[in-house]
C-alpha cells in the first residue's frame, strides 16, 4: 500500500468509495451523492490549502483522507477538521490508520496544531450507523469533546453528532504561520507519504 496525494482525475474513483456512505449509511449526513464535477471541485478547493491523500493498493484507491477548514476566522487557522473514508468491505485492515498517520505528519509540517473530527453517533447502533467511527478515532488518539443531541435526521430517524479532538502540538504562544499545502515542499510530501 502506498499513500499519495489526490488529483482531480481521481474524483470518479473517490466518488465510488463515498457513494455507499451516502446511499446506505448515516456516516455522512449528505442525502444526495455529489456529481463527479462537484467532487472534483471539492478536491481542487481543499488541496489548495490542505492535504487530500489516498491509499493505493495494487493500483486501486482503497481509501482517502483529507483536512479542511475548521472555522473560517483567522484565529482558527491552526485548527482543521479531518475526514477519512475506506472502501466498503476493506475496513479493519489498517487503511484508515495509515491514512490518518500520513495526514497528521503532513498537517504538522504545515504547522497545524489541532485536529477535529465531526462524527455521526447513534443513540444505539442500527443498520445505518454503528459506534465504529468513534472507536476508530479514539484508537487514533482523539477524545470526544462535545455532543450535539438528535441534531441530524436521515433514514427516518434522528442521530447525534459528536466532535472529537486531537492536539498535535501544545502551545501557549502564537504558532508558526500555516503553510498552505500547495506551497509545502514536494520532496517532504513524498517522503512523508512513503514512510
Amino acid at each position: 500500500m502506498i499513500i499519495r496525494t489526490v488529483t482531480e482525475k481521481d474524483a470518479p474513483e473517490l466518488l465510488e468509495i463515498y457513494r455507499p456512505y451516502v446511499e446506505d449509511t448515516a456516516i455522512t449526513f449528505e442525502y444526495d451523492v455529489p456529481s463527479a464535477e462537484e467532487f472534483s471541485d471539492r478536491i481542487r478547493r481543499i488541496s489548495a490549502n490542505y492535504p487530500y491523500i489516498a491509499a493505493v493498493e495494487n493500483g486501486e484507491i482503497v481509501g482517502y483522507a483529507y483536512a479542511g477548514v475548521f472555522k473560517d476566522r483567522a484565529a482558527y487557522d491552526w485548527s482543521v477538521e479531518v475526514t477519512v473514508y475506506v472502501k466498503k468491505g476493506l475496513h479493519r485492515k489498517g487503511t484508515g490508520a495509515k491514512l490518518y498517520a500520513a495526514l497528521e505528519k503532513l498537517l504538522a509540517a504545515q504547522h497545524i496544531t489541532n485536529l477535529y473530527a465531526c462524527v455521526a453517533y447513534p443513540e444505539k447502533e442500527d443498520e445505518y450507523l454503528t459506534f465504529d467511527s468513534v472507536k476508530f478515532h479514539e484508537k487514533m488518539g482523539y477524545t470526544i469533546i462535545g455532543t450535539f443531541h438528535r441534531c441530524a435526521f436521515k433514514f427516518n430517524r434522528c442521530y447525534h453528532m459528536v466532535w472529537l479532538e486531537k492536539i498535535l502540538t501544545q502551545t501557549d504562544t502564537t504558532p508558526l504561520p500555516v503553510i498552505p499545502f500547495s506551497q509545502l515542499d514536494k520532496a517532504l510530501i513524498n517522503k512523508i507519504a512513503l514512510e
